[in-house]
């Protein structure tokens, strides 16, 4: 699965592993971040604080669109978390 180009520093506690469980471990641990990546479970993980018009913003459909938007003063994203 080589949906991204990214580094990753993976530290195993295992030193005796084969390459092929290796790379399995990769190809799980990049599944993983591909499911947590998508643009649609980041919205639902986040809100937006507005302080140009003093308020918060927990709507996908408005979440969606200031995030696509480009950087705008004294606008904050939250994780909800």
């Amino acid at each position: 699965m080589n949906r991204f180009n990214r580094d990753l520093l993976v530290l195993l506690k295992q030193e005796l592993m084969t390459p092929e469980a290796q790379e399995q471990q990769l190809q799980r641990l990049h599944e993983l971040l591909y499911e947590v990546e998508r643009f649609s479970n980041v919205i639902l993980s986040y809100e937006v604080l507005d302080m140009v018009r003093y308020k918060v913003v927990r709507n996908p459909v408005q979440l969606k669109r200031l995030m696509k938007q480009s950087e705008k003063p004294f606008i904050f994203y939250f994780n909800r978390n």
